[in-house]
C-alpha cells in the first residue's frame, strides 16, 4: 500500500478526527462495536406527558420537529451538542427543495437565501468508457448553517422546546407513552422519534449488533485554487479496480471553493483498508482527477466517513411508540449517502403520517412500521451496489465495473431524461428499468453474474416483480380514494400508509407536483 505522506495536508485536529472515525470503522469490521440496552419496557402507565413527541437527534430532526410543531403538536427536541449546521453544503435538486415552501418551513425568499451554490451541468464519466452531461440534478448546494438556524428559530417561535448539550441516555416504553432519560433530565411523551443516525444506540440495540451488508466509504475536501469550477461530477471514475474496489469521484462548486469526494462500495470484511489509507489515496489521485497539483490548493476542510446499509431495511422497531426517522430508519438506498436528501424527500409523507397516527392513537410497533415501509424501488438497488463492489478475495477483470456502468448509462442517455434523471437521483421506476435492461449489452452483464452470485439475483428478481406490482397498485389506490371516505379513521390510516408505500415504493413521488400529491 502507498506510504502515508500526503496526510500532512490535514490539520492536526482533522487527523485526530480521522483516527477516531477509523477506530469505529475498525471496530465495525471486527464486529467489536458495543451494543448497550438503552430501551426497556414497563407494563405500567405514565398518565401525564411533557410533550406529544420527543425527537432525539437535532441535525435532521429539526426538519420534522418544526413541521410538527407548526401543525399544533408539542415537541421536545434533544441534541447531544449544539444544534448547528456543518460548513459543508448539502447537495440536492431544486424540485425537492419545494417541500420547504409547501410545508411553510421557509418562505420563497428564505429558500433562495438557503441556497449557497448552483451549477450546471453535471458529468457522468467512466474509465475508458462513456461520458455524458446532464442539467439540474443535485446541482443545488444548500447552506446547512443558515437552514438549521432559520428552522431552529421558527421551531422555538412556534412553541417548541429545544434541549441542546443533552444526549439521549435511555428510554422506557410504557403502556401509554415513553419516558426518556436525556442528559440530567427525565422527559415523558406519547411518542419517541429516533433521528440519531446510523449509529444511534437505539438502532444498535434493535439490530442486535449485526454487521451491515454494505458500506460506502467517503473521503474528500473543499479547497480553493481550482482553475475550472463551473461544472460538477455526479459520478466519475478514471482508474480500474484498485485494492479490491472501484474508486468513484464526485465534484461540485462550493461557496468556499470546490468540493471533491472519493467514494467506494465495500463490505465490512476485517481486511478492508482504513479510512486513513483511503484519504491518502484521495490525495494521491486528486491531482490527476482535477488536473492540478496539491501545492496549488488552499484546503478549507477535509471530509470523511462511512455509511452502513442493511438489507433488512427499513428497520422494524421491536418496541411500541418508537419511530426511527432519517438514517436511523435505514430507508436510504445502499448506493446513496442518505441524510439530508432522503429526509427532505420523505418529510411531507412522514409529517402527515405521524399527524394521523397521533390523532387515531395507533402508536404500536406494527402501525408505526407502516410509516417506514418496504420500498421495492430501494431494494432493487442492492443488486446495483453489488455490481459496483468486489469481494475481498474475488478476482475480476480490472475494468469490469467501469465497462458495465458505461454501458448502462449509455443506454439510459439514449432513452432520454425521463429515464436518466430519476436514476441519478436514486429514484428507480419500473418503466425506466424495463426499457433499460433489455438494451444493455449481454457481454457486459454476463461477466458480472459470478461476481454478484445467485442469491442476490434471486432477491433482486423478487424486488423487481414487486416494483412492477407497486407501480400498478398506486394508480388503483388513487382511483379508489373517494370510496375510502366512508372508512373509520383507523382504517383510513392504514389505507393512507399503503398508498404512500405504493407511491414511494414505485418512485411515483418523483413525477408528481405538490398539487398532485
Amino acid at each position: 500500500m502507498t506510504p502515508i505522506s500526503n496526510l500532512s495536508y490535514l490539520p492536526e485536529k482533522t487527523r485526530k478526527g480521522l483516527k477516531f472515525a477509523d477506530s469505529l470503522w475498525q471496530d465495525l469490521r471486527n464486529n467489536q462495536l458495543t451494543t448497550s440496552t438503552v430501551v426497556t419496557e414497563s407494563n405500567e402507565s405514565l398518565n401525564e406527558f411533557d410533550a406529544d413527541i420527543i425527537i432525539a437527534g437535532g441535525t435532521l430532526g429539526i426538519l420534522i420537529a418544526t413541521t410538527l410543531q407548526k401543525q399544533g403538536y408539542s415537541i421536545i427536541l434533544i441534541e447531544k451538542g449544539k444544534l448547528r449546521g456543518r460548513e459543508q453544503e448539502w447537495n440536492i435538486s431544486r424540485q425537492e427543495l419545494d417541500t420547504f415552501v409547501e410545508l411553510d418551513l421557509l418562505s420563497p425568499k428564505e429558500l433562495e437565501q438557503a441556497i449557497a451554490t448552483e451549477y450546471n451541468p453535471g458529468r457522468v464519466s467512466f474509465h475508458k468508457g462513456y461520458e455524458l452531461w446532464v442539467e439540474d440534478v443535485l446541482n443545488i448546494g444548500v447552506d446547512p448553517v443558515f437552514l438549521l438556524e432559520t428552522l431552529k428559530q421558527k421551531f422555538l417561535e412556534a412553541g417548541g422546546r429545544l434541549l441542546e448539550n443533552t444526549p439521549f441516555n435511555s428510554g422506557i416504553i410504557y403502556n401509554d407513552g415513553v419516558s426518556v432519560n436525556a442528559g440530567d433530565t427525565v422527559l415523558k411523551s406519547r411518542l419517541l422519534m429516533d433521528g440519531m443516525g446510523h449509529f444511534s444506540p437505539i438502532v444498535r440495540q434493535a439490530r442486535n449488533g449485526n454487521k451491515p451488508d454494505g458500506i460506502c466509504l467517503v473521503v474528500g475536501s473543499c479547497a480553493k485554487g481550482y482553475t475550472n469550477n463551473d461544472t460538477g461530477d455526479l459520478i466519475a471514475s478514471f482508474t480500474p479496480i484498485l485494492n479490491q474496489c472501484q474508486y468513484f469521484w464526485e465534484a461540485f462548486p462550493a461557496r468556499d471553493g470546490r468540493t471533491t469526494y472519493l467514494f467506494t462500495y465495500v463490505d465490512a470484511h476485517p481486511d478492508r483498508f482504513s479510512l486513513e489509507f483511503f484519504m491518502e489515496e484521495y490525495l494521491r489521485l486528486l491531482p490527476e482527477y482535477q488536473n492540478i497539483e496539491l501545492e496549488q490548493l488552499d484546503f478549507k476542510r477535509f471530509l470523511f466517513g462511512f455509511f452502513p446499509a442493511y438489507k433488512n431495511s427499513p428497520l422494524k422497531m421491536p418496541w411500541d411508540r418508537i419511530l426511527p426517522i432519517g438514517d436511523s430508519a435505514g430507508g436510504q438506498s445502499p448506493v446513496s449517502f442518505g441524510g439530508f436528501g432522503s429526509m427532505v424527500r420523505h418529510l411531507k409523507r412522514l409529517s402527515l403520517g405521524i399527524d394521523e397516527a397521533l390523532k387515531v392513537d395507533v402508536l404500536d410497533k406494527n402501525s408505526l412500521s407502516l410509516l417506514q415501509p418496504y420500498q421495492p424501488n430501494i431494494s432493487v438497488t442492492w443488486l446495483f451496489q453489488k455490481t459496483m463492489s468486489v469481494g475481498i478475495n474475488q478476482k475480476v477483470s480490472p475494468n469490469q465495473i467501469n465497462n458495465l456502468m458505461s454501458g448502462v448509462f449509455q443506454v439510459m442517455d439514449q432513452l432520454g431524461d425521463e429515464v436518466l434523471k430519476p436514476f441519478l437521483q436514486d429514484v428507480i421506476q419500473f418503466p425506466a428499468l424495463m426499457k433499460t435492461l433489455p438494451l444493455v449489452n449481454p457481454k457486459l452483464v454476463l461477466p458480472i453474474l459470478p461476481q454478484v452470485g445467485m442469491q442476490p439475483l434471486l432477491d433482486w428478481t423478487v424486488h423487481y416483480f414487486n416494483l412492477a406490482v407497486y407501480s400498478g397498485l398506486y394508480p388503483v389506490g388513487k382511483w379508489v380514494k373517494p370510496i375510502t371516505d366512508n372508512l373509520s379513521p383507523q382504517q383510513q390510516y392504514y389505507y393512507h400508509r399503503w398508498l404512500d408505500a405504493w407511491k414511494y415504493g414505485s418512485g411515483g413521488d418523483y413525477n408528481e407536483s405538490p398539487v398532485d400529491s
